[in-house]
């Protein structure tokens, strides 16, 4: 479509938008005045159909579609004038979706596949995954899948372990018993099916930074900014002599924090950080000691 302006500076004083390439130029000399306009024709898009019917773009690829965005969609029971169909029409454009739903998913490990991944995002709701986060997991569970590394394992036990090695890789702090407890999965299923992807695939997760750890268990705690840089410095000062190594990152973060509390003067429950953080008050209780004999707090 092509709209016409007025313009002074030329003697013809006539003006052509050219919507699809996005320029403006003069119908008299051909002189381009503008380029790279922005095509906003206010276009609803209100469900499905319309999305892929009038879509300038597609829609959106991703691992965490099991046919990676690239689907057909039969549209509704309108033919290209808008008319709609005759009665013996919908009834084979209804047949024909049908079966275009069931050719979609034939094989068992299409269905696995779907169902895996309705199961990963039940699982990034409730934990809060970004989506760079789902596309690693996603892409990984693939990897496994063409290996044949489902055979004889749960499909929720090997996605919810590439989730937790996919949040390892990018530094998402969320525990293996935050995954297990969401994804109603045993924590001893899981460790398996960890260990199968990392000997598997020769992976080498980086360890969690301790530090984003108390960040999230502060805020879950609603503890003040105040406190939680003091358990910052703690948590660096027990780092730096190594008192760290080998350590449940979760234990380190909640006994720093509860220290620091503790030294400032806002005497939180040790029950209170061991609901929070899913460690026992024992262990606490014994991080906290620890880390006060070694920096002589």
């Amino acid at each position: 479509m092509l709209q016409k302006y007025e313009f002074h500076n030329c003697n013809q004083s006539k003006l052509i938008t050219d919507v699809f390439s996005g320029e403006i130029f003069c119908a008299n000399c051909g002189t381009v005045v503008e380029e790279k306009l922005d095509n906003h024709d206010g276009t609803s898009l209100h469900s499905v159909e319309d999305f892929m019917s009038k879509s300038q773009t597609g829609s959106r690829q991703s691992l965490s579609i099991y046919d990676k965005g690239m689907s057909s969609i039969i549209g509704n029971d309108k033919d290209s004038t808008g008319k709609s169909l005759s009665s013996f029409n919908k009834s084979r454009f209804n047949r024909l979706r049908i079966l275009d739903s069931r050719s979609k998913i034939k094989q068992s490990s299409e269905r696995t596949l779907s169902t895996s991944l309705i199961f990963l995002n039940g699982l990034k709701e409730k934990l809060g995954i970004s989506d760079n986060t789902v596309e690693a997991t996603c892409s990984l569970f693939r990897r496994a899948q063409k290996h044949q590394l489902i055979r004889g394992r749960s499909s929720n036990d090997l996605m919810a372990a590439a989730l937790y090695v996919s949040c390892r890789e990018t530094m998402t702090p969320r525990s293996l018993e935050e995954i297990s407890e969401m994804g109603n999965i045993t924590k001893k299923h899981m460790q398996k099916s960890i260990r199968v992807l990392i000997e598997e695939f020769n992976l080498k997760p980086p360890q969690y930074d301790i530090s984003s750890f108390l960040t999230k268990l502060s805020n879950d705690l609603g503890i003040s900014e105040k406190i939680k840089r003091y358990a910052l410095k703690i948590l660096s000062d027990v780092e730096k002599r190594g008192s760290t190594v080998g350590k449940n990152p979760i234990g380190q973060a909640a006994s720093s924090l509860y220290l620091a509390s503790m030294l400032m003067g806002n005497n939180i429950p040790q029950s209170k950080f061991s609901e929070i953080s899913g460690i026992s008050t024992v262990t606490v209780r014994k991080g906290k000691n620890t880390i006060q004999k070694t920096l002589n707090l």
